[in-house]
């Protein structure tokens, strides 16, 4: 069901980036700390289905009190004229590795398992 989700996410974000007229270089960076804020609660949520934690109300309240947050650090750093969304990167793409990692690592653990499974039958038994 999730990749499914995943797939039709995709399919219709390269639709709408096709058909959509550029964003202006004014916002671009806006948009950017948006989209790694995002991403960051994806992968945060990929995380805890594995960890069997996974909460759609954490996962929906996360992805956009993330990406509100880290806009409103950007506005808040652009009237200032200091770069504090550097901090919001920095600890997105902090929290976006970790998370990659546990994926990365539960994957491997299953990989390795059914390896073994075919491998030697036997022990399992």
């Amino acid at each position: 069901m999730i990749i499914l989700s995943m797939i039709i996410a995709c399919v219709l974000g390269v639709i709408v980036g096709l058909n959509v007229p550029m964003i202006s270089y004014t916002y671009s960076s806006y948009l950017a700390i948006a989209i790694i804020a995002a991403l960051d609660s994806v992968f945060g949520g990929i995380s805890s289905v594995i960890n069997k934690k996974y909460d759609m109300k954490i996962f929906i309240s996360g992805f956009f009190g993330n990406a509100i947050l880290a806009i409103l650090l950007t506005i808040l750093g652009e009237k200032l004229n200091v770069d504090i969304y550097l901090a919001a990167i920095v600890v997105f793409v902090g929290r976006m590795f970790l998370n990659l990692g546990i994926i990365r690592r539960y994957y491997i653990e299953k990989w390795t398992n059914r390896i073994k499974e075919k491998t030697d039958p036997k022990e399992n038994n």
